[in-house]
């Protein structure tokens, strides 16, 4: 009769450490802890533990159960009070950047009505899977594993869901299994409605950076934004300058088509802090339409995002102190 010493050197080689079994008869139970591992690994992995098992003549029935450390996640809401200031460009810098500063970054595109993630992040065309009722995010050439609904959608085809709906594409999102990935860049849709809300009551985040041009007009609602935000008890971690001032790339003359520093000016009043500012450059238009985000690269337009960055890591590292 094979008893549980026996059993747990077997799988020892097989499992490093990572299995602990029981024997009750003909049947083993094993407890196969699978922290940190990629679905894909952790199926290989049962499937080597259930066959070292079953190479003993006397067992015939084998239960093997899968269990995790729960990883204490942080969101970071990337938003902006309204639409076409570039907050999807800054959302997938911000976690590429993130990434590339060693921390473990998930980016949720949690803009519902006009997902744009999987074209920045170079994944268009494909499909989350599914695992135990979680959604798998998918693997980025950046590091950074994405989910977002333009994945689970045809493309060009409209989403019309009201909020209740979109609210519950977002949990969908927020709660897949994302392994060890702790810090989760959130792109939101534009504006103060039903997803922002669902984020913050749901899945309220740990800082929200906040996505502005220069202009007056984007400057008021990026206002209302971090009001929202305010309201609900979430530190504004920023404010970002997107679009801020153009050099010719021919005559090499400077000129600001939105204005300059009227999102620092905002900042400063409102006693928030400044994160930098992004230029309006060509290259970084051509680099987002190709999925090939600047972040990722070394050259002058990476520049302002991992500054960026290196602020927002700075802030989470105080608050995790």
């Amino acid at each position: 009769m094979t008893d549980r010493s026996a059993l747990q050197a077997a799988l020892a080689p097989v499992a490093a450490g990572r299995a602990t079994a029981r024997v009750e008869g003909t049947r083993a139970s094993i407890v196969l802890d699978v922290t940190g591992l990629p679905a894909p690994a952790r199926d290989a992995l049962e499937a080597d533990v259930r066959a070292a098992a079953l190479a003993f003549p006397d067992i015939d029935e084998v239960r093997v159960a899968q269990t995790s450390e729960r990883v204490g996640r942080r969101l970071i809401a990337v938003a902006s009070g309204k639409g076409g200031v570039g907050k999807s460009t800054v959302a997938a810098n911000l976690a590429i950047a993130l990434a590339r500063a060693g921390r473990r970054v998930g980016l949720i595109d949690a803009d519902i009505y006009g997902p744009s993630q999987p074209k920045l992040m170079a994944v268009e065309g494909t499909r989350p899977e599914a695992r135990e009722k979680q959604l798998l995010p998918v693997e980025t050439p950046y590091g950074v594993p994405l989910l977002s609904m333009g994945q689970l959608v045809p493309a060009g085809q409209a989403i019309a869901w009201r909020g209740p709906m979109a609210g519950g594409a977002l949990t969908q999102l927020a709660d897949a299994d994302w392994g060890l990935n702790d810090t989760l860049v959130v792109d939101l849709p534009p504006g103060t409605g039903d997803v922002q809300l669902t984020m913050i009551q749901k899945h309220k985040p740990a800082g929200a950076v906040i996505v502005s041009t220069p202009q007056d007009l984007a400057l008021i609602d990026a206002t209302r934004a971090i009001d929202l935000f305010a309201k609900a008890e979430v530190p504004v971690i920023g404010l970002v300058e997107n679009m801020s001032g153009y050099v010719c790339p021919h005559c090499g003359e400077a000129s600001e088509p939105f204005g300059q520093g009227g999102a620092e000016a905002a900042a400063a009043k409102l006693g928030i802090p400044f994160l930098g500012r992004i230029p309006l450059a060509m290259a970084v238009r051509q680099a987002s339409d190709a999925g090939t985000p600047p972040a990722a690269g070394n050259g002058p337009e990476a520049t302002a995002f991992h500054q960026i960055a290196e602020q927002v890591g700075e802030w989470l590292d105080r608050k995790k102190g």
